[in-house]
């Protein structure tokens, strides 16, 4: 299995492509210069998780799709759970919100 480090490489890679972004337009998008994204899909510098946080924003994609294995599914093809209605703890109460 793939680190998260080597995933986030393909994921940023897959969604360029898709996008038909270069790594100067990805670069600007990011506030860094093509040569640090250069770094970074080569593996020789990390992605922060600033990075991840930025990667997000700019693709509109939750932060945990911007490691989501290229492999499996592009992101742009993913489709979320629904969430789940959650109980109140016991100090909020019942929830009021709707009524």
């Amino acid at each position: 299995m793939p680190s998260t480090e080597a995933t986030s490489r393909l994921t940023v890679a897959a969604l360029m492509h898709l996008t038909g972004e270069r790594q100067a337009d990805r670069a600007a998008g990011l506030g860094l210069n093509q040569t640090q994204i250069s770094r970074k899909q080569a593996g020789t510098a990390s992605w922060s998780l600033t990075d991840v946080d930025k990667l997000s924003a700019c693709y509109g994609i939750p932060v945990g799709l911007t490691s989501w294995p290229a492999s499996t599914a592009p992101p742009t093809a993913v489709h979320l759970p629904r969430a789940r209605p959650s109980s109140p703890s016991p100090r909020e109460g019942p929830s009021t919100h709707g009524l």
